[in-house]
């Protein structure tokens, strides 16, 4: 009997560095926020309503920890020192005060961005397939890659899974992981089709590009991805990104796009040459299906009814598209955003009222994610995983009552209420998350992940 298969969705934990530092370029909603006083505590409440509600929706949920921030093996890197970690942040100041925010960034709560996973079903030699996101377009986000490589290790373990390092950092390869990543199939335990979403190339220079803000994925990258994960043969599709939405704020393909088994969900001028990109992904679903199997579903949003500006504002297309247990049909997970903002809000309500595809919409407060550029979707990396995979897994991952109360007292305990940009300069701030990270290793049961504990104590 095959085993049953889930894909469960992977959320990143807020960290307790949690603040507002505008050093997203592209991303407006970074920008926009730029100085503005965080809450560490409700950001990090928030996501873990969010993994409940989803857990309380039947679905097969976990969490992926923050990261050690501020990240003082990076200041040591770039030629600062200190006796202590005290001495380190005041020599920060003193000789680079810019490289502060940068090291302090809770990022890494996005972990749409943290890894490509190409499940095992797609692959030629079976295995789950893991590439992290090099993230070498943004300083603050290139220091993550290790930690996420060892926490990857860490939680999926074993034969079934293969881990590849990041690609070479630079602009040739820059890859931003999942945001750039959509499966579709039938079923999750079936062959499915991996599409990939590129900025522009870096080879060809005669190609399209954005003008005013970087093109984050390179189609060098996704090609590379594709050879690494050894996937089925043409099943798997490579297209471009509309440069003119990224010059509109589409900094990753999830801010104009989702998709979820047979649907795919975006707006008009999320692609290049729209038509021949759907024809593809069409004819590759279909490839080697039986007869009588349905291809794929699409949904457009006209720029008529919902502009590229609204779109980014509202985080429409941020969203999760999930299928609860017992249901044919998706339900959209939104950002509150989108029930404010009336146009988009409207639409919403048609597509429950008039689109058989879409069941229900569930409108969730992740306002501390949101004012910083993520969505429901940048919170969470999706991967496939049979029943004896989960139950194999020793981390203490998957959410259910028991681990939602855990880490809410955590959070309570050991996460600050408000933290302003200045707040960085506070020594303290260091030893408070190293407490916190120290104790969540334990209660995830992960071991070792972080640089301050594989240091002799």
């Amino acid at each position: 009997m095959t085993s049953q298969v889930f894909e469960v969705n992977f959320d990143g934990l807020v960290g307790p560095t949690h603040n507002y530092a505008g050093l997203s370029r592209g991303n407006l909603a970074s920008n926009n926020n730029a100085g503005l006083i965080a809450s560490p505590k409700q950001a990090a409440l928030q996501g873990l309503e969010k993994m409940k509600a989803l857990a309380d929706l039947g679905l097969m949920q976990a969490v992926l920890p923050p990261h050690e921030r501020p990240h003082i093996p990076t200041l040591k890197k770039l030629g600062i020192a200190g006796d202590t970690e005290s001495d380190i942040i005041a020599n920060t100041l003193n000789t680079a005060p810019y490289l502060l925010s940068a090291v302090s960034s809770a990022s890494n709560m996005w972990v749409a961005n943290a890894a490509t996973v190409s499940p095992f079903p797609d692959t030629v030699d079976g295995k789950t397939h893991f590439t992290p996101a090099n993230l070498s377009s943004m300083f603050h986000r290139s220091i993550e890659p290790e930690t996420t490589a060892r926490i990857l290790k860490a939680i999926f373990r074993g034969d079934d899974y293969v881990h590849h390092n990041p690609l070479p950092a630079g602009s040739f390869f820059s890859d931003e992981g999942a945001a750039n990543h959509t499966r579709f199939c039938r079923e999750y335990a079936e062959v499915g089709v991996e599409f990939f979403v590129y900025g522009a190339h870096a080879f060809d220079k005669s190609q399209p590009k954005p003008t005013q803000f970087p093109a984050r994925q390179t189609k060098e990258s996704c090609e590379a991805i594709v050879r690494q994960h050894n996937l089925c043969p043409h099943k798997y599709i490579i297209a471009q990104q509309n440069p003119a939405a990224i010059d509109a704020g589409v900094f990753h393909n999830d801010v104009i796009a989702v998709g979820n088994r047979n649907l795919l969900f975006y707006h008009e001028q999320a692609f290049l040459n729209t038509d021949d990109v759907l024809a593809q992904l069409n004819s590759a679903l279909k490839r080697d299906a039986l007869p009588d199997a349905s291809g794929l579903q699409f949904i457009e949003v006209p720029s008529a009814l919902i502009s590229i500006h609204d779109a980014v504002n509202s985080y429409l297309f941020n969203t999760q598209l999930i299928t609860p247990p017992g249901r044919k049909n998706h339900t959209i997970i939104a950002p509150a955003e989108c029930k404010h903002m009336r146009n988009v809000a409207d639409y919403l309500h048609w597509l429950v009222e008039d689109h058989p595809a879409i069941d229900e919409v569930i409108f969730l407060d992740l306002k501390q994610s949101m004012r910083n550029g993520g969505g429901p979707a940048c919170l969470r990396l999706r991967v496939v995983m049979s029943c004896q995979q989960i139950e194999k897994c020793s981390a203490n991952v998957f959410m259910d009552d028991g681990l939602y109360e855990t880490l809410t007292g955590w959070v309570e305990k050991h996460y600050r209420d408000e933290l302003a940009p200045a707040d960085l300069a506070d020594p303290e701030l260091v030893y408070e998350s190293r407490r916190a990270l120290d104790e969540l290793t334990q209660l995830l049961n992960l071991g070792s992940i972080y640089d301050f504990q594989l240091l002799p104590r």
